[in-house]
């Protein structure tokens, strides 16, 4: 790795003995050398100091993940360039339709509605008074059935989980539109990234705008726009923060709050150099906006508030109950999905971050990790899950190319390429739990935790 130092360079690898043992007492000395020099730190001295500089990664290490052949982001600067990556990727990978990205949007249009028009149905009787009133044919060993008194109550969450994901898919659609690779057209893209993402509660060119930095500076410590680690000052040694209850809870609240109004109001996880400033994304003055941006701000404020005001007159009209469960609860699913994704795609023991001159915009990109949540479950999200290395890469790439793209991508970066097959749910608490924060010094640093 560079000269400029990493995590060798940080005041906090002391070479003291540790007062207790260690987590990696089983290991070899050659397996914490390994590890030493993975985690940028010297490999050499005694087992007391190597397992004294790992002792805050101890967790990472011993992550169920490893078993599976998940290694650490390699620290060398790429032997490739972004030029040799998108030369070896089929140039039709990068050709954007208008007509294909429609096309796949009235899919999930049909398939919310759909949906939408079969949840009337729940809790209402086949007979006259329910089904057979809307004047569908049931055949007439049918027409006395009745589903259990239970049933509303599995139907409901059924209903409003598969709605949020399917929503989620539009939800990424609109995110396409922002990257500018739902079509050629500019006008085409910011006109359906507008519509879809105010229908979904979205500021759409507020949150284009961060999302834009956010790909221009994703792995930096200083100007990542989203999931900036804490520094071990800003975690001042809060131990609750490490007990499983504080965990959970923490879980919970990232899982339903944590995108509105966690990020978009008040930046949380946002970079420290907001800190005291206007990071409201509703906000056209907010620090992250520039001056001739404001008008694009306003207009978003203007889709968004607009569509506050169609709920709430809908929900004057057909009553709060209908409303939460027809659409503000598959909302909560989407944006559960959408903080889920981005959260695990940026958030791992394996990945570093860098400062000052080990920062540059391939090695950033390369700084994110594909998943799967399963081929049906990644179809319907898009395959946002599972190609967005490939996504990092190559923004303006359409989500249907990325697939094949990333196998390319794969044989080209070689050890480079970060894939982790760890189940959702373990690999949720283990990021939560593993990544607590960063050291304040050192221009390559990892997440650590201290329990």
């Amino acid at each position: 790795m560079g000269g400029s130092g990493g995590e060798r360079s940080s005041s906090r690898a002391r070479a003291a003995v540790p007062a207790k043992p260690s987590k990696l007492d089983k290991l070899s000395d050659e397996e914490l050398r390994k590890w030493s020099a993975a985690y940028g730190y010297s490999d050499k001295g005694t087992r007391a100091k190597l397992l004294d500089q790992l002792s805050g990664h101890a967790d990472g290490i011993l992550d169920p993940c490893r078993e599976a052949g998940v290694k650490n982001l390699p620290l060398e600067m790429p032997p490739f360039t972004l030029s040799d990556i998108q030369a070896a990727i089929p140039r039709y990978c990068f050709k954007r339709s208008l007509l294909k990205s429609i096309g796949y949007l009235l899919i999930d249009l049909i398939q919310i509605a759909l949906l939408g028009w079969a949840a009337t149905f729940i809790g209402k009787p086949v007979g006259p008074e329910g089904i057979l009133g809307t004047g569908l044919h049931v055949p007439a060993h049918l027409q006395h059935l009745h589903l259990p008194e239970w049933a509303p109550y599995v139907l409901w969450p059924l209903y409003i989980f598969c709605q949020g994901t399917v929503m989620t898919g539009v939800w990424v659609l609109a995110h396409e539109c922002g990257h500018q690779a739902f079509s050629e057209s500019e006008f085409w893209n910011n006109t359906f990234g507008t519509v879809l993402h105010s229908f979904l509660l979205v500021p759409y060119h507020s949150w284009r705008i961060t999302h834009k930095r956010h790909h221009e500076n994703t792995g930096s410590c200083e100007n990542d726009e989203v999931f900036a680690p804490s520094t071990r000052s800003d975690w001042a040694k809060d131990m609750l923060r490490e007990t499983p209850i504080a965990q959970f809870f923490g879980i919970f609240i990232m899982l339903t709050v944590g995108w509105l109004p966690g990020y978009l109001v008040f930046n949380a996880t946002g970079p420290a150099k907001y800190r005291g400033k206007n990071a409201n994304h509703f906000s056209p003055t907010a620090a992250f906006f520039r001056p001739e941006e404001y008008w694009l701000i306003v207009q978003s404020d203007i889709a968004f508030f607009s569509t506050v005001g169609l709920l709430g007159y809908a929900i004057h009209t057909l009553g709060f109950a209908t409303v939460g469960k027809f659409y503000l609860l598959p909302l909560m699913v989407v944006n559960y999905h959408l903080v889920l994704i981005t959260y695990l795609q940026h958030t791992a023991s394996y990945l570093p971050h860098f400062r000052g001159k080990e920062w540059n915009f391939l090695r950033g990109a390369l700084c994110t990790v594909d998943r799967k949540f399963g081929y049906v479950y990644d179809s319907y999200l898009h395959h946002i899950v599972d190609t967005h290395v490939c996504h990092h890469l190559f923004s303006k790439m359409p989500f249907y190319h990325a697939q094949e793209a990333t196998e390319v991508i794969k044989k080209v970066v070689g050890k480079y390429y970060m894939y982790d097959p760890s189940p959702i749910a373990s690999a949720v608490y283990n990021s939560f739990s593993h990544c607590q924060f960063i050291e304040d010094d050192g221009n390559i640093a990892f997440y650590k935790n201290v329990k």
